[in-house]
């Protein structure tokens, strides 16, 4: 009896998880609690091992150690604790790419030293996005949806065989680099014009941000073929938007002036000695008119007068110009007209933050109802959606810019029409865009709202635009300023590693002729007309389809074009040979 007392006060007790006694059986229980006898003398490998407490015990620490390593093992090893337990984020993740932000000098590009300087603001700025994920990119309202995209976004794993896929590789430039120099006789006449104080034109340009920007440019050349200071255009009130922007809210004004000096006087209002100068005034300026018809057309009056106004200078200069204005003309697009400061940094975060998990590519989707209705195509949604576009039509005639004599169908073949959403997905799809590929989107809301983008966003789920990105309040200053976001959109476009226009404009145009110029980085050039019998084609294997579109894009990357080639191609979207230059071999190989 006094053994078995004794044997009772070495009886111990192990808390044990339940999920590990009810796997037990009675016997192994019982063996788990009581200690055993003497151990043999193979205690390590007999069978008695199993009944010893202390094999037990060692088996339970295991198992809860290799447990939380293999949970420890799933977790994203990028991706920090969070003190927000639902969203994670994850740091920059470095990516091996030949080309960077080639556009700092144009667009005045955040430089690595102002990075650095800014590290306690960037800092907030992640944690801020971390924030703002609780409830989702541009929403009040929690969604697992909107939580799936935040966290794809900031904390996501990046598969880096898709990161150094062939998408990504950009165009040969064959060398071409910007050339601006002016001849001898630009640069005499340059002295006279700048220091003369009697002519004066004033100029109203009208439409969208990226239409009165060519107007811009159009402007400054005017002023320097009659020899006149160019009070700061008038940018008229946007009847569309109600945008009622100035130059100097889209604009760097002082950049502006500071550019042009030495080629034409800028000035912000007519001086006193000329307010009350009746201006000759013309709007019926015929199109693509060249230097000799305007000298002939308003030197003598302007003059006499000292003020000439001019209104809807939308392409009404020639675009076959003398070598010296068409270098002024890149000089304009390209270096003068920089964005506005609020403007210019807004933009340059949004870039930064697309580009925090490697290259992205930039979308200009052309979707929006006035689009399908000027251009008198349908956008493949519902029958509900062409009978709105048909009735706008009818009710205001005026906006159909296409040719009436064509149907929706023949212009569609004739490449004359937006690509939708679901050519958009087949065409990058088959141009190799990884799945993972992060999508910025530029442009107004489409006609269908979310559901016209779901072919889209199906085949690529990283798709953000700038509301998207940005922080809250950090739109604010711009709301219901069309121009200006239209702006941000340019920028974070600008600074993509690829970008594709769904259809032609005035923004995919001036983003064109920058990215030449930034060195000829990637510019996608959907071949619509070529290629839609291919997307109608049914039967066609996917390999082949895809071998097919790739051909069809060779030569639509964005390489070097010489604007010569083809007579009315304008310098600001094909500036070489005038605005680049390169050694003769490069030249040759055109």
């Amino acid at each position: 009896m006094a053994k078995s007392k004794n044997n009772a006060k070495k009886v111990s007790y192990i808390s044990v998880p339940s999920q590990i006694i009810n796997s037990l059986s009675s016997s192994s229980l019982q063996s788990l609690l009581l200690s055993p006898k003497k151990p043999s003398r193979n205690r390590f490998f007999g069978l008695n091992l199993y009944r010893s407490p202390r094999f037990w015990f060692l088996a339970l620490f295991l198992f809860c150690f290799l447990g939380m390593l293999k949970l420890s093992y799933n977790l994203d090893p990028l991706v920090p604790f969070s003190p927000y337990p639902c969203v994670t984020s994850q740091p920059q993740l470095q990516y091996s790419f030949s080309k960077k932000l080639t556009t700092r000098s144009q667009l005045g590009f955040v430089s690595n030293g102002e990075k650095n300087d800014k590290k306690d603001q960037e800092v907030g700025s992640v944690d801020a996005r971390e924030l703002k994920s609780e409830v989702g990119f541009g929403s009040n309202e929690v969604t697992d949806e909107s939580l799936k995209g935040v966290v794809d976004f900031q904390g996501g794993k990046s598969d880096v065989v898709e990161e150094e896929s062939e998408f990504w590789k950009q165009p040969d430039g064959l060398g071409y680099k910007p050339c601006l120099k002016f001849s001898r006789e630009y640069s005499r006449w340059s002295e006279l014009i700048v220091k003369n104080r009697r002519k004066y034109l004033l100029v109203v340009v009208s439409g969208g941000m990226n239409q009165q920007r060519n107007q811009i440019v159009d402007a400054v050349g005017v002023a320097r073929i009659l020899g006149a200071a160019l009070v700061v255009p008038i940018l008229q009130v946007n009847v569309i938007w109600g945008d009622e922007s100035e130059f100097s809210d889209i604009f760097d004004l002082e950049h502006f002036k500071r550019v042009l000096a030495n080629d034409v006087r800028i000035v912000s209002s007519l001086p006193s000695t000329h307010i009350t100068t009746r201006p000759v005034v013309e709007s019926r300026t015929p199109l693509h008119v060249s230097p000799q018809w305007i000298r002939a057309r308003y030197l003598k009056r302007l003059n006499r007068e000292g003020v000439l106004l001019l209104r809807g200078l939308d392409s009404r200069l020639s675009k076959d110009l003398p070598s010296d204005l068409q270098k002024l003309r890149c000089k304009v697009a390209f270096n003068a007209l920089r964005f506005a400061p609020p403007v210019l940094e807004l933009g340059n975060k949004l870039a930064e933050r697309m580009r925090s998990k490697g290259p992205y590519l930039a979308l200009h989707l052309r979707m929006e109802l006035d689009v399908w209705v000027r251009t008198g195509c349908q956008p493949g949604l519902s029958h509900e959606y062409d009978e709105i576009i048909n009735n706008e039509r009818q009710q205001r005639p005026e906006l159909l810019t296409a040719r009436s004599n064509m149907t929706y169908h023949e212009r569609k073949l004739a490449g004359l029409c937006p690509l939708n959403a679901m050519e958009v997905a087949r065409l990058l799809k088959a141009l190799g865009a990884p799945k993972g590929t992060r999508i910025y989107w530029a442009g107004g809301q489409p006609l269908g709202g979310k559901e016209a983008l779901q072919p889209l966003t199906r085949e690529f789920p990283h798709f953000y635009n700038k509301e998207d990105l940005a922080l809250p309040g950090e739109l604010k200053p711009f709301a219901n300023r069309a121009s200006l976001m239209a702006a941000i959109d340019y920028i974070v476009s600008e600074n993509s590693d690829v970008f594709m226009p769904s259809h032609g404009g005035n923004m995919g145009h001036a983003i064109q002729g920058h990215r030449a110029y930034a060195g000829h980085k990637k510019y996608i050039t959907p071949n619509k007309r070529h290629m839609l019998p291919y997307f109608l084609n049914s039967s066609l294997p996917g390999a082949e389809f895809n071998r097919i579109i790739k051909e069809l894009h060779r030569d639509s990357l964005g390489q070097p074009e010489l604007r010569t080639i083809k007579a009315g191609r304008d310098v600001t979207k094909y500036p070489v040979p005038e605005c680049m230059c390169s050694d003769s071999h490069a030249r040759s190989s055109l």
